[in-house]
């Protein structure tokens, strides 16, 4: 098996992922039930899924869902959250470990995890587990969308629709001008935003890309300057009214799909993936990029 072929295979497994992931999700499940105050934390790709994540349950009236980078979480007494839920595939990454530590004792845990053989058990609560779902390749693909379809369906969504989107996705070719392309954005709206964000790191992680990343109505405040012919303009989502014209306008290619968003996140990936092959580089391995960010402890005086 090539190097390459890690990202490939994942990424292509993704709708059997989600089908098993939306079971887990439907059933019985420690996730956090309506009216809990919820904070949400990953790192890197788990926390632009922890954005989306917040925004669906949020947006659902099952309360209030706060996403955080786990570098970065507020997690103090005054914000009086009902429950903590982590996202990481590796169980290992520094930053949620120490979030797990912190909060043990006081706020329950729930932690979405690939490995079930890792530290990131021992200090949560509660965990539910995404084995089949792992992967080999250091850029994350079906890990991310699989706990993300998860926690659509927790939230009663029927992911139907998704998982037919996704096979299709698999499918519709990758145009020659995106693999092309000098400059990506993405954009997105309330959930979406979350996969925008996501789909400017995949393409920054495997292929090197210039991309960047924006809520869609926030385009047009300053980032659209950036648009002009050779770039591309991804919506996830429905486009706010005019948007389209005013990318036109630049000479940038825009694009939008009708499929659903996080179907066209599986879309990005394969674009990503070609655009590193047509660089010559290896998406399973990006340079200063592990699987999982282990920080060295400071040493004690």
């Amino acid at each position: 098996m090539s190097e390459t072929s890690y990202m490939e295979q994942e990424l292509h497994s993704q709708p059997d992922t989600w089908r098993e992931a939306a079971r887990i999700g439907a059933g019985g499940s420690p996730l956090p039930g309506a009216g809990q105050r919820v904070a949400v934390v990953g790192c890197g790709t788990s926390w632009f899924m922890a954005q989306s994540y917040a925004a669906l349950r949020e947006g659902a009236g099952l309360g209030v869902t706060d996403p955080f980078p786990a570098s970065e979480a507020f997690l103090g007494a005054d914000r009086r959250y009902d429950a903590v839920v982590a996202i990481t595939r590796s169980g290992t990454t520094t930053e949620v470990l120490r979030v797990l530590e912190a909060v043990k004792g006081r706020i329950p845990t729930v932690t979405v995890l690939g490995d079930p053989e890792t530290p990131a058990v021992e200090l949560s609560d509660e965990t539910v587990a995404l084995p089949f779902a792992d992967e080999r390749s250091v850029v994350q693909t079906r890990f991310a969308t699989t706990a993300l379809t998860l926690l659509r369906a927790h939230l009663g969504e029927d992911v139907a629709r998704s998982v037919a989107d996704a096979e299709e996705a698999l499918t519709v070719p990758v145009k020659k001008e995106w693999v092309d392309a000098e400059q990506f954005a993405f954009l997105g709206t309330g959930w979406t935003y979350g996969l925008a964000n996501e789909a400017a790191l995949k393409m920054r992680e495997a292929s090197q890309s210039w991309t960047e990343s924006y809520p869609a109505m926030e385009y047009r405040h300053g980032p659209i300057s950036i648009a002009a012919p050779g770039r591309v303009t991804w919506l996830f989502g429905e486009a706010p009214e005019g948007l389209e014209a005013d990318v036109a306008r630049t000479g940038a290619h825009f694009v939008s799909h009708a499929r659903d968003p996080l179907a066209d996140l599986v879309l990005v990936q394969r674009v990503a993936l070609e655009r590193a092959r047509a660089r010559g580089l290896d998406p399973d391995n990006p340079r200063s990029l592990t699987r999982s960010v282990m920080l060295q402890e400071p040493a004690v005086p």
